[in-house]
C-alpha cells in the first residue's frame, strides 16, 4: 500500500514491527480513555471559512523561541527510536532539518546527545527527564548545551511511569543493541533486582525518575543552565500561571499522548483556556493526537504557535527510515498548506479562533 496518509503510515508499521515494539509506541495508559480523547477532540472542531481571499501565495513559516521553521510542525521527544528503524534517532533529526524544522531528542533515546548533533544540520532541542542524581541532570544539560542543542524541553508529568497494561502483558524489553545510550555510563544494572534485568527501561524509571520534583526546582535548573527552558506536560490553566511565574519561555500542553494519567482530557480542549490566562507572555504549543494538517490549523486558531508530533514520525520511520519521516512531514505540510488555502488564510499570522468553533 502506498500510503496517502498518517494514518495509513500507522497500519504499515505495524506490520512491519515486533509486536511488542508496536504496542509500546502505540499503546496508552490503563483502558486508553486518554489517547482515544486526544484524537477525537480534534473532530469536534469546526471550521468558518473565509472566500474570495487570494490564497495564491502563502506563508508557511513562523518562530518559536526565535528560531525560524518552514511550517509550525516540530518532532516531539519520542524513546527509543532504534526499536523501529536501525538508524533511530539519527535518520529523524535528518529528516526534521531537511524540512526545516525543530528535532526534539529524548532523554530516553537509543542514540547519544552527541551522535544526533554530529549528523543534525538543523535546530535541535533537548527533552530532560530530571534524575534523582542532579549530577547527572547536570552533565546531561552541558552535553546538550556543548553540541548546540537550543532549547531544553523540560518533562513535568512523569513522577512514575503510567501504567502501560500492553507494556505488562507483553513483558516489554528492549531489543538486543537497544539500549539507553545517553544514560550507559550512569547505570549499574547489576545492582537492579533480577526481575529488571531485561530491561534497561524500567531500571532507568525506578533509579532516575524523580517523584520529588517541584517548582523550586526550576530554580535550580535555571542555575545550571542558561538554555531557554519549555515545560511539557502542562494541563491546566493554574500551573500555566505558575510556569510563567518562574519565568519558563515556552509551555507544551501535552498529556504524555495519553501515557500518564488515564481520563486527562484531550490536550486540545485545555488548550484555549491555558492561552487565555498566558496570554503572550509566555509560547505556548500542543501536542497530541495531530494527525491531519487540518489539526495543525485547528491549534494555531486556538492559540498554539505550533504543535509537535511523535507517533506519526515513527510509523514513517518504521516504515522507511530518514526517507518515511520525509514524507510524513511532507504528507502533513502539504494538508496544512491546503487546508489554509481553503479557509482563506495567507499567513500563519492571520490564522485566529474567527476560524473555528467548538464544543468541548
Amino acid at each position: 500500500m502506498n500510503p496517502v496518509n498518517l494514518f495509513e503510515f500507522e497500519a504499515l508499521a505495524k506490520d512491519k514491527l515486533e509486536k511488542s515494539a508496536y504496542d509500546y509506541i502505540a499503546g496508552g495508559a490503563e483502558d486508553g480513555v486518554t489517547l482515544r480523547e486526544n484524537r477525537q477532540a480534534w473532530e469536534r472542531i469546526q471550521f468558518h471559512p473565509r472566500v474570495l481571499v487570494d490564497v495564491s501565495k502563502l506563508d508557511l513559516k513562523t518562530c518559536v523561541l526565535g528560531q525560524e521553521i518552514s511550517f509550525p510542525v516540530i518532532l516531539a521527544p519520542t524513546a527509543l527510536q532504534k526499536l523501529s528503524h536501525p538508524e533511530g534517532e539519527i535518520a529523524t533529526a535528518r529528516a526534521a532539518a531537511a524540512a526545516g524544522t525543530i528535532f526534539t531528542l529524548s532523554s530516553i533515546a537509543s542514540c547519544t546527545i552527541e551522535e544526533v548533533a554530529k549528523v543534525s544540520k538543523g535546530p535541535l532541542w533537548f527533552q530532560l527527564y530530571y534524575s534523582k542524581d542532579r549530577q547527572v541532570t547536570k552533565d546531561l544539560l552541558e552535553r546538550a548545551k556543548m553540541n548546540n542543542y537550543s532549547a531544553i524541553c523540560l518533562t513535568v508529568d512523569t513522577p512514575r511511569l503510567g501504567r502501560r497494561e500492553q507494556d505488562i502483558r507483553n513483558r516489554f524489553q528492549l531489543a538486543k543493541g537497544v539500549t539507553l545510550k545517553n544514560f550507559e555510563k550512569y547505570m549499574n544494572l547489576k545492582d537492579m533486582p533480577a526481575e529488571m534485568h531485561g530491561s534497561a527501561l524500567a531500571a532507568y524509571s525506578v533509579t532516575t525518575m524523580d517523584p520529588s520534583l517541584s517548582w523550586k526546582d526550576l530554580d535550580w535548573l535555571r542555575s545550571v543552565s542558561d538554555l531557554p527552558i519549555l515545560l511539557k506536560g502542562i494541563m491546566t490553566p493554574e500551573d500555566a500561571l505558575m510556569a510563567v511565574g518562574h519565568g519558563v519561555d515556552g509551555i507544551i500542553v501535552s498529556n504524555h499522548g495519553g501515557r500518564q494519567l488515564d481520563g486527562a482530557p484531550a490536550t486540545i480542549e485545555v488548550l484555549p483556556d491555558i492561552v487565555d490566562v498566558v496570554s503572550d507572555r509566555t509560547e505556548v504549543l500542543v501536542d497530541g493526537g495531530i494527525r491531519r494538517g487540518t489539526d495543525v490549523l485547528k491549534a494555531l486558531a486556538l492559540g498554539a504557535k505550533a504543535v509537535l508530533i511523535g507517533r506519526p514520525y515513527v510509523w514513517g520511520l518504521a516504515v522507511d527510515g530518514e526517507a518515511g519521516v520525509k514524507r510524513v512531514l511532507g504528507m502533513l505540510r502539504d494538508e496544512f498548506e491546503l487546508a489554509m488555502t481553503l479557509a482563506g488564510a495567507t499567513s500563519v499570522a492571520e490564522i485566529d479562533a474567527n476560524l473555528v468553533s467548538f464544543k468541548f
